[in-house]
């Protein structure tokens, strides 16, 4: 079993009852919380740099590149070494990233260069970060904790989200170096705590590196029909469903509320996910999953439907909200399943997949909305993408019977 060897007495469905998985968490959150408050403050330092929005598109791409660049050689890494030193040797570059930009905007640097040579350096850093922390979770908990791990890993994810970017965006007013510097305090934070995490069990892969080695993750994803089809259905409905992009337009052209009410547009997905991620941490699903994921999926779908043709905040922040609940009980059920049925010594390379998959669909997802809105309207782009999904949802289900039919996140029982 993919244990640490500290737990407790007596073996527990609840991950935080684990004393190496609190320190995991703990560093996820912190980690989460450093670059939302970077992302802010690198996209202020740009634009008074540069005074040029193509800079500020480039920023996210520069980040995602190495990602899908490295994908091959990412998730192998997680598989050869130790996860836990992955993490904590890619902190640390994170946290000197923190540093070299805390001096650049001190040194009031006047070119871009430098920065988006960090942004490199911290992209790839991320890169690797991605497939170890998301493989190095199953280790420390048994397998009947992991959905309440994955639902709190999401969980602190989602609360970075919120409040992170006001944390960045406050300290960034105050001064460039005081966010940098905040941010460089959380990383180091962060590679602390990992360091604290007592040494799991790992199944190393100790195959010779040729093309097929790198290629397994892939592989195990095409021949897993389960597997594959909860990752294309996160893929498809996010590519067809995605409104985030379209937040500003909602909010100063179609509900009228200004800058004001953009942030709480920004905020509700996460306010309705976080509770829900909380309840499923508690009461795990346990019967129905493959059925409760497509319901859900397609709950998504309807909901965001509902907020595009919505002309009222009182009903476009419900929508929003209800919009980030279906979607964490989706993601909670994909991923858990997903761990659960992916051998741990190819965990790394499935899930350096699975993270350029969900990279990609994001920046397609936001290319597509932008696209249909210029097209059709900002409304019509948001409501078509929601039927989209629900379509989507119903053409999985169909497609993947054995993903519908499972009822259990364990591939034991079916």
């Amino acid at each position: 079993m993919d244990n640490s060897a500290e737990t407790p007495a007596a073996s527990s469905s609840q991950a935080i009852h684990y004393p190496s998985y609190r320190f995991f968490w703990l560093a996820i959150s912190l980690t989460s919380f450093a670059a939302q408050i970077m992302s802010v403050a690198v996209g202020l330092q740009i634009y008074l740099l540069t005074k040029n929005a193509l800079y500020l598109g480039l920023v996210g791409l520069t980040l995602f590149l190495p990602a899908l660049l490295l994908v091959l050689v990412t998730g192998l890494v997680a598989d050869r070494f130790n996860r836990r030193r992955i993490m904590a040797i890619c902190g640390a570059i994170e946290f000197l990233c923190a540093v070299a930009l805390f001096f650049f905007a001190g040194a009031a640097v006047h070119e871009v260069w430098p920065v988006f040579v960090v942004l490199v350096v911290l992209g790839t850093a991320r890169a690797f970060t991605g497939p170890a922390s998301s493989s190095l979770a199953p280790n420390l908990v048994p397998r009947e904790a992991l959905a309440s791990a994955i639902s709190l890993n999401a969980a602190a994810w989602q609360l970075a989200n919120i409040i992170g970017p006001v944390i960045g965006g406050v300290l960034a007013a105050i001064s460039l170096q005081l966010a940098f510097g905040v941010a460089a305090a959380f990383s180091i934070g962060a590679v602390a705590s990992v360091l604290m995490i007592a040494a799991p069990a790992q199944r190393v892969s100790e195959a010779a590196t040729s093309l097929s080695t790198l290629l397994a993750g892939f592989r195990y994803i095409r021949q897993e029909k389960v597997v594959l089809g909860a990752i294309s259905l996160d893929l498809f409905a996010v590519l067809m469903g995605g409104a985030t992009a379209l937040l500003p337009i909602f909010a100063l052209d179609v509900l009228h509320v200004g800058a004001a009410g953009l942030g709480f547009l920004r905020a509700a997905p996460g306010i309705g996910a976080i509770p829900t991620a909380i309840l499923l941490a508690r009461y795990p699903i346990r019967d129905h999953a493959g059925r409760i994921l497509f319901i859900f999926v397609a709950l998504f779908g309807l909901f965001t439907a509902i907020f595009g043709i919505s002309q009222s905040i009182f009903l476009s922040i419900p929508m929003l909200m209800l919009m980030g609940a279906c979607d964490m009980v989706s993601v909670s059920i994909r991923e858990t399943i997903m761990q659960l049925w992916t051998p741990d010594s190819v965990r790394g390379r499935v899930n350096a997949v699975n993270s350029v998959f969900i990279g990609a669909s994001n920046e397609l997802g936001e290319f597509r909305a932008g696209v249909m809105a210029a097209w059709l309207g900002a409304q019509v782009a948001v409501a078509v993408g929601g039927a989209a999904t629900m379509a989507v949802s119903a053409i999985w289900s169909q497609a993947f019977p054995g993903l519908r039919n499972q009822r259990s996140l364990d591939r034991a029982v079916s």
